[in-house]
This record gives structure tokens, sequence and C-alpha cells, in this order.
């Protein structure tokens, strides 16, 4: 069994983790000590992110609506989650990390408009 890395849970919601291939849908746990995914399919399938390896937590924000989508960016690589509360998930990850660590992430319009931007930028 699955010993959680968490004393106190602050929030618990339903998600999905697009790690490896395929979405596993699951339980997110957000608590005092990680961000924890556990798949419903397979308890034994978990995702713990201790709050201290965690550099930055994002999603995108447009007209003061926040996308369904985050990404979590570790040391160790970045995880793609998506949740209908992301907006709870990244004000308790606010309380964990500071203001500094939780950011907005380009929209796909400013992705693309970036990427011409550097293009011409290189003639």
């Amino acid at each position: 069994m699955v010993q959680s890395q968490n004393k106190r849970v602050d929030l618990q919601t339903t998600g999905v983790s697009y790690l490896g291939t395929g979405g596993k849908v699951g339980k997110f746990l957000i608590g005092d000590q990680a961000l924890e995914f556990y798949a419903d399919a397979n308890v034994a399938d978990y995702i713990q992110i201790p709050w201290k390896n965690i550099q930055q937590i994002g999603a995108n924000v447009s007209r003061r609506h926040i996308s369904r989508h985050f990404q979590v960016f570790t040391d160790s690589g970045k995880f793609l989650f998506a949740s209908k509360d992301s907006g709870k998930i990244l004000k308790e990850a606010r309380n964990h990390l500071g203001n500094e660590k939780v950011v907005k992430l380009p929209t796909l319009l400013q992705t693309i408009g970036q990427f011409f931007k550097n293009v011409f930028a290189k003639n």
C-alpha cells in the first residue's frame, strides 16, 4: 500500500495526469508536505511531488479564466495535469510555494507570436 507524504490534506479533488501514454484519471491530494496524485484504476500508480522539489507551477490564464491544464516544473522534469479545480490547486500551491513560483504560462497565441518574433529577429 502507498504511504502518503502529507500529514494534513488541505484539498482533495479529481483530475487527470498526462504522464506516459494517455491520461490517467485519479485524485489529487494537496497537503502540507506534497502535491500527490493517485490513479483510480491502480492505486500503486501514483505521483508524489514534495513542495521543496517544485521549481514552478503554472497554468494558462486568459481574460481571468484559468485553464483546466496546469504544469508542474520540478528539478527532475515537467508534469502535466488537468483538473476542473485547477484554480483551487494553484491557490493552495501559492500558500506552500509563494507567489514567485506560481506563474502564468503563455497561451497558444502568445507562443506562436513569440516564435514568429524570434524567426524575424534572426534575419
